[in-house]
């Protein structure tokens, strides 16, 4: 394997594991009574993922080009479902750290509203009080999670069935447009440009059904309406649809780079 494969498998787990964390600010907002903070602080990890988005598409976008010109095709394109695992892993690695990820935001957001600067609290993050407290915090996921799957009928079915397309559509969308360039380096151009639709439908899943009932939920909950217990459920199938989503992506890899070329043919 390259080093630009590994550097994109690298950035492709962070990026996985971080939109893993997400699904436990708004809990730690709930817990804490400052959700706009909790989001905020999070937002420091949100620009780690978005550097590394940003980074592993022109690497990918580079080995690509150096293997189409080498006239290297078919035979270097089993490294896309090597990054796919690295999604999976990183939604995996994201679930078990989150009851430890939850807590240190906690202390994060606590922190924030003595030191009021986000400097401040990295800096004491970095101290050896605060790598104490860090160690303190660690905590495996506790085996009551699976007491949630015994109870199926009050989960939204719907929200989850849609999150486990939209991550997969998400997850596999810019590497078959890539794949594409491999089956038909005439196009490469022309699918390189069905990325944004590919990730673009799945991201209007999510802005549109998804993120406003977890939002819708976080209110009632503010609002004594439904408990904390029943969003940590909702969270753990989340969690599953998510895992599956990105299993699902190795599935559609390569029918979607065949879309990708149908389409770029038809056009």
């Amino acid at each position: 394997m390259s080093h630009s494969i590994i550097f994109v498998f690298i950035f492709t787990f962070i990026i996985h594991t971080i939109n893993t964390l997400a699904y436990s600010v708004r809990l730690v907002g709930i817990q804490t009574g400052r959700l706009t903070v909790s989001f905020s602080l999070f937002n420091i990890l949100v620009l780690l993922s978005r550097t590394a988005n940003a980074l592993q598409v022109p690497i990918l976008a580079k080995k690509v080009e150096t293997d189409l010109r080498s006239g290297i095709l078919n035979p270097s394109t089993h490294y896309f479902y090597y990054i796919l695992f690295a999604a999976t892993l990183g939604t995996i690695t994201g679930a078990v750290l989150m009851p430890t990820f939850r807590r240190i935001l906690i202390k994060f957001v606590q922190r924030f509203n003595i030191d009021r600067s986000i400097p401040r609290v990295i800096v004491h993050s970095f101290t050896k009080s605060g790598i104490r407290q860090f160690k303190e915090q660690f905590k495996i996921p506790s085996s009551d999670n699976f007491k949630h799957l015994k109870n199926i009928k009050s989960i939204p079915k719907r929200i989850i069935g849609l999150n486990f397309i939209a991550v997969a559509f998400l997850t596999a969308g810019s590497l078959a447009t890539m794949l594409a360039s491999y089956l038909n380096p005439e196009l490469r151009l022309t699918s390189g440009s069905f990325a944004p639709l590919l990730t673009g439908m799945a991201t209007v899943i999510l802005v549109i059904f998804v993120d406003p009932f977890f939002s819708l939920l976080t209110d009632d909950i503010l609002e004594g309406k439904t408990s904390p217990y029943y969003y940590s459920k909702c969270i753990v199938f989340m969690i599953i649809s998510r895992v599956a989503g990105t299993l699902l992506a190795q599935v559609l890899l390569y029918p979607m780079a065949v879309f990708v070329i149908w389409a770029g043919t038809h056009l």
